[in-house]
């Protein structure tokens, strides 16, 4: 693929060409998103969705722009919307060419007459600036630009009413708008001096977003527009639109801006520098020194939990060391009673605090164990206070070493949906991935501790890493070869889940080579996909191979059934850590299962997650911060395991290297661990993969 581009045949089939969804982002929290014949179908999707204070909320300010060209007296509307089931205008009849890279680019044609149109989102700024060129014409031509404003947050609708101003008053080379007093001026502007608006304001009604529909949520808006601007362009002529939270001083200045923007804009022109692209969309930058990682695209905003496991696929493949530690830094100054803030906190999400910990082993890569250690080592130490003396009331570290995390009818991990109250997947007492996460948190600061020579906290907590081993071995290791999902009141739930492959894929493991590769057999039969991990195993009865439905049961198959990317990531480094370069064949098959999906559903994107069953359909948000980090991270895990100009007896004894390093640091964090190791038979390599 040299471009992520579209022809008239592909665009001019709405079944395709609505299923495709474009973003761009501003890097400080705004965004446009609509499909890629600018018909929106969510209520979600607009041109100008953006925040307007220090807060998280965003807001669709501007949600669609209707272009029209005018020729001997005869109009044609190039938008395309749909109206209780009918669309109109078409005009995506009109569209030719669609082309993403460098910035998204639409060709119409209308007889004699082409246009171009470039939406160009400008970084750092609540700014949209669109450019109209006018390729060819044999007569005289009118562009006619009229916008859609709807002034809610995103997750409502708007609706028809008296409160709503809809007049414009004069800006420099345009208006301004603000349909209710509690929101700032709206600047709308062109590039072309004299270029008049004719002020004509009226409600549109019952805009249809399908998508919405789909999903069980109400689906049709009112939206105002307060007039339109008109202009005659002549063949080879540009204009520039703007819309803005603040004026541009001339026509000239809009000129300027747009120029030195787009040429600043990167070109994705193969599968990683769309991943690269998509990566860099995530991170932004707020008031009061706030750097932060959105979810997803368009309806997530900030998990904590997403940030950290997110942040190194999204910032390291590039060198972007800086902006992990900026975000990092962000969440570190909220701690407090050694917890991280909201839904930061053990007692709402009882593993999140345990990912900052795997974080850092990846930030370690970039910047050495000397400066993880002098930032970060006192909220390390904290955190594990925190845990050992109990959050909430909800997780305690009990005598065996182990976390046990309850609350009732709350979930605490990441299998956290609810249905009018009631867990979806109910997981109370010892998760797998919690204590996994634990004893690799534990493990990790011992081992910073020795490092740097921190008595005081060796002596407390070298002995509990073997405790923990000892008792998470007993207690999740299974006769069927896998682990336990948790063990309850009740006992050990023997669900096949996907969470038991993170013990495999962490530093600092619990589990003996020979049940890794019993964990990643069972994961690899009963959950792998080309997208990614099942949630639930298809022979259980509450599997869900498709998420269709009622929200109420599409939340039910979001976790018991679904297939999740960011989870490939661990399976794959699992699989290294077994077969170093011989797992590299089917790494790079896992890798190239993605190359379709950035033409689909969110272009230049991965999705949030996909059906369990094939076609495995992509759902969720369009373009998701964990998805697109696992494949950066397996990208990066090819790279690291390709041999370059090495033989293969030298491979090899790099991996042995750095196995009896892994060892060395094990020993450390667990003195009487290699005690226990040596009692086990010893074993010989296999002439094939371990984990085939």
């Amino acid at each position: 693929m040299s471009a992520l581009t579209f022809d008239k045949s592909e665009l001019g089939n709405l079944e395709y060409s609505l299923q495709r969804e474009m973003l761009s982002t501003d890097r400080i929290g705004g965004y446009m998103s609509t499909t890629i014949v600018c018909c929106n179908t969510r209520k979600y999707h607009g041109l100008m969705v953006a925040p307007i204070d220090d807060s998280d909320r965003t807001y669709v300010l501007l949600s669609s722009l209707d272009e029209t060209i005018v020729q001997h007296d005869q109009s044609f509307n190039l938008a395309l919307h749909r109206f209780q089931g009918t669309y109109a205008p078409r005009g995506h009849k009109y569209i030719t060419d669609f082309e993403y890279t460098p910035t998204p680019t639409i060709t119409y044609r209308v007889g004699g007459v082409i246009l171009k149109k470039e939406l160009l989102w400008i970084h750092k700024r609540t700014q949209l600036m669109i450019r109209y060129t006018l390729v060819d014409a044999h007569s005289e031509t009118k562009l006619r630009l009229r916008p859609f404003l709807a002034f809610r947050d995103k997750h409502a609708l708007s609706k028809a009413n008296m409160e709503a101003d809809g007049h414009s008053y004069p800006a420099i080379n345009g208006v301004k708008c603000r349909l209710y007093e509690s929101f700032p001026w709206l600047y709308l502007q062109t590039s072309k001096p004299g270029m008049e608006f004719m002020p004509a304001p009226d409600w549109y009604y019952n805009f249809e977003y399908q998508q919405e529909m789909q999903r069980g949520y109400e689906g049709y808006e009112d939206l105002m527009t307060t007039g339109y601007f008109e202009t005659e362009m002549k063949k080879g002529e540009s204009i520039i639109f703007s819309a803005s939270l603040e004026e541009m001083g001339s026509p000239r200045t809009i000129e300027e801006m747009f120029s030195a923007s787009i040429a600043r804009r990167t070109h994705k022109v193969d599968f990683i520098s769309c991943m690269e692209h998509a990566a860099r969309q995530f991170l932004v930058r707020r008031p009061g020194n706030r750097t932060e990682v959105i979810a997803g695209y368009p309806w997530h905003n900030v998990s904590i939990r997403q940030t950290f496991i997110s942040l190194p696929g999204i910032t390291l493949q590039q060198n972007h060391k800086e902006d992990f530690i900026d975000a990092l830094d962000t969440l570190v100054r909220t701690m407090k009673d050694g917890m991280f803030q909201g839904r930061g906190s053990a007692a709402i999400n009882a593993d999140t605090p345990l990912w900052f910990f795997w974080s850092l082993q990846r930030l370690e890569e970039a910047v050495g164990e000397a400066e993880i250690w002098k930032r970060y080592g006192k909220a390390m130490k904290e955190i594990l206070a925190a845990y050992k003396q109990g959050v909430g009331g909800r997780v305690i570290l009990n005598n065996n070493g182990l976390i046990w995390a309850s609350a009732g009818d709350q979930p605490l991990t990441w299998m956290n949906t609810s249905i009018n109250g009631r867990a979806v997947t109910p997981r109370n007492g010892y998760q797998v991935e919690v204590n996994a996460l634990w004893y690799n948190a534990v493990c990790y600061t011992l081992t910073l501790a020795q490092q740097h020579h921190d008595r005081a906290f060796i002596k407390e907590w070298e002995a509990l890493p073997e405790k923990t081993r000892q008792s998470f071995n007993e207690m999740f290791s299974l006769p069927e070869g896998y682990l336990a999902d948790y063990v309850g009141e009740e006992g050990a739930n023997r669900f096949i889940r996907p969470n038991m492959i993170i013990a495999c894929g962490l530093p600092y493991k619990m589990l003996n080579m020979e049940m890794q590769v019993d964990v990643i057999r069972t994961v690899r039969q009963h959950l792998l996909t080309p997208k990614g991990l099942r949630s639930l195993t298809p022979r259980n009865p509450l599997y869900k191979g498709t998420q269709e439905g009622t929200p109420e049961e599409r939340d039910e198959g979001a976790k018991n059934g679904s297939v999740w990317p960011w989870l490939l990531s661990f399976y794959v480094k699992a699989c290294f850590d077994i077969d170093a370069e011989r797992f590299l064949p089917q790494a790079e098959e896992i890798l190239a299962g993605f190359d379709d999906d950035i033409q689909s559903y969110g272009i230049g994107a991965i999705a949030e997650h996909y059906d369990a069953d094939p076609p495995f359909t992509p759902r969720g948000a369009c373009s998701q911060a964990w998805s697109v980090a696992a494949v950066l991270d397996i990208y990066t895990m090819i790279q690291q395991h390709t041999p370059q100009k090495k033989t293969v007896k030298a491979t090899r004894k790099a991996a042995a290297k750095e196995a009896k390093e892994t060892t060395k640091t094990t020993r450390k964090c667990a003195k009487t661990a290699t005690k226990t190791a040596k009692k086990e038979p010893a074993k010989k390599a296999a002439a094939k993969p371990a984990v085939q």
